[in-house]
C-alpha cells in the first residue's frame, strides 16, 4: 500500500510540474493549487483536477459577448451580485470544476444526492480497495438528536466513547478480514491459501463495511456547485460531508473571488422567508409577535436568532 501510494504522490507532482500553454482564461490562484490534495477527515482528501472559465467567463455569458468582460471591474461585480441575488442560473452554468475526491463510503451515498454532476467512482469490481476506515475522533462521537432525526447532538460519557469507537475499530478490521478471506489475498496482493481460488471481488466487497473508503472524480458546472455548497456548508449539515464543503469554498473563492463574494452576501448570509415569515417580521414590527400557526419551527428559530428576539 505505502508503495502505491508513493506512486500516486510521484505522479501528481509530475501533472504539478508540468507547464502548459493555452489560449484558454487561467485563474493563477486556482494554478498554484492545481492537483494539489488538501487532506479531509483521516484518510480523505479533496483535490482539483481542472476547470474551465474565470469571474469573467459569467460576465460574457451573460452579455453573450467575447474577449474581456467589462473594463471596470465594479462592473463585473455589479452584475455577478445581481445574477445571484435574482437566482440567475445559466451564466454560472458555463463554468466547470472537476475534483478528485477520497470519502468514507457512507458519506459518498449523501453527497451523490446531488445529482447534477458528473460522476466516475473506483470500482471495488475491478479493483481491491485499501485498508482504510473513518474513525471519527472523539469529540464528533455523540448520541442522537432529540430535535433533529438526522442529526446529532449532546455529549456521551467517557466509557461510551471508548465503548463506541472500540466497536467501529474492530468491525472495520474484522470486515476487511472477511473481505481478505473472501479474495484470498493479503493486502501486498499475495495470495493467502494456494488451495483455494477466493471469491470474486465483485462479491467480496460486501463485507466491508460503510466506513470504508471510496474515491471519484466529480465533475459539475458553478451554478450547481454553489447550490451544493449552500446545502453542505450549512451548520446543519452532516459533520463528515461539511467538512469536505469547507476545504471546496475556499477553491470556489481562489476560483471565482468575485462570484463567491457574491453568493456569500445573497446565499449564505442572506434569509428566506415564507408569507409566515414575513407576517411573523410585520408582527414584530409593530410590537405585537404573533406567532402564525403555519410557520415552520426551523424557520421561527432562525427569525428569532437573526432578530434577537
Amino acid at each position: 500500500m505505502k508503495k502505491k501510494r508513493n506512486q500516486i504522490k510521484t505522479e501528481i507532482e509530475k501533472l504539478r510540474n508540468n507547464d502548459f500553454s493555452t489560449k484558454r482564461v487561467t485563474v493563477k490562484a486556482l494554478e498554484k493549487i492545481l492537483y494539489k490534495s488538501f487532506k479531509i477527515l483521516d484518510h480523505g482528501f479533496v483535490r482539483v483536477i481542472d476547470y474551465m472559465g474565470n469571474d469573467t467567463s459569467i460576465v460574457q455569458a451573460a452579455r453573450v459577448s467575447y474577449g474581456k468582460g467589462t473594463k471596470k471591474l465594479n462592473q463585473d461585480k455589479s452584475l455577478i451580485n445581481y445574477l445571484i441575488s435574482h437566482r440567475h442560473s445559466t451564466p454560472f452554468e458555463m463554468n466547470e470544476i472537476k475534483f478528485h475526491v477520497k470519502l468514507p463510503i457512507f458519506v459518498a451515498r449523501q453527497w451523490i444526492r446531488h445529482r447534477t454532476a458528473n460522476v466516475n467512482e473506483y470500482s471495488a469490481r475491478y479493483s481491491i480497495l485499501d485498508k482504510e476506515f473513518y474513525i471519527p475522533k472523539n469529540e464528533n462521537l455523540k448520541p442522537q438528536s432529540q430535535s433533529n432525526n438526522q442529526g446529532r447532538s449532546g455529549d456521551l460519557s467517557s466509557a461510551e466513547i471508548k465503548s463506541y469507537s472500540k466497536i467501529i475499530k474492530d468491525n472495520s478490521r474484522i470486515g476487511f478480514e472477511n473481505y481478505s478471506k473472501l479474495l484470498n489475498e493479503d493486502e501486498s496482493g499475495r495470495m493467502i491459501d494456494d488451495s483455494k481460488k477466493g471469491l470474486a471481488r465483485e462479491l467480496s466487497r460486501m463485507t466491508l463495511p460503510l466506513n470504508s473508503y471510496t474515491q471519484w472524480y466529480w465533475k459539475i458546472d458553478l451554478h450547481n456547485f454553489m447550490h451544493f455548497l449552500a446545502l453542505r456548508f450549512d451548520p446543519h449539515a452532516q459533520y463528515e460531508i461539511r467538512v469536505y464543503a469547507e476545504v471546496m469554498m475556499e477553491i470556489l473563492k481562489k476560483w471565482v473571488p468575485l462570484t463567491y463574494q457574491a453568493f456569500v452576501s445573497n446565499r449564505l448570509n442572506s434569509l428566506t422567508m415564507s408569507s409566515h415569515g414575513i407576517e411573523y417580521i410585520k408582527s414584530l414590527i409593530k410590537k405585537r409577535k404573533s406567532i402564525p400557526k403555519n410557520i415552520s419551527k426551523r424557520e421561527l428559530e432562525t427569525i428569532n436568532k437573526i432578530f434577537n428576539c
